[in-house]
């Protein structure tokens, strides 16, 4: 098992773990629309959230030498089910439409940060 934080993640001292490897599978913990090193969210709404969030992830995979391709499960979590429409617009641009990842989805009260979407995924990283 091999616990994963960037310097950044670090720096923050969050009390969670970016990532964790176990065999070949990335667990990433849950990521918001938080501004890269800070915990201040991206202002404009579910989709300017959504797609820091996003770019948040994607991050976390390069650091680890994966893309959005790796992906194989997400959790989406929602402060507002009525923000779906939105969420899922934004997030299918960022997967092939043929390979799109197994999905959960539900409506949450009270995320952190005040945050109005969290998303959890799963990736598949081969030992190499």
């Amino acid at each position: 098992m091999e616990f994963i934080n960037s310097s950044a993640a670090k720096v923050a001292k969050l009390p969670f773990s970016q990532a964790v490897r176990v065999g070949d599978i990335l667990y990433l913990s849950g990521a918001l629309g938080n501004l890269p090193g800070t915990l201040e969210l991206v202002r404009g709404g579910i989709e300017a959230e959504t797609r820091q969030t996003m770019d948040n992830i994607g991050a976390v995979l390069k650091e680890n030498g994966l893309t959005f391709a790796a992906i194989f499960k997400c959790t989406v979590m929602l402060a507002d089910m009525a923000n779906w429409p939105a969420f899922n617009r934004i997030y299918l641009d960022y997967f092939d439409p043929d390979r799109l990842p197994a999905r959960s989805a539900f409506g949450a009260n009270g995320l952190a940060l005040g945050a109005q979407l969290e998303l959890e995924c799963m990736a598949y990283m081969p030992r190499r």
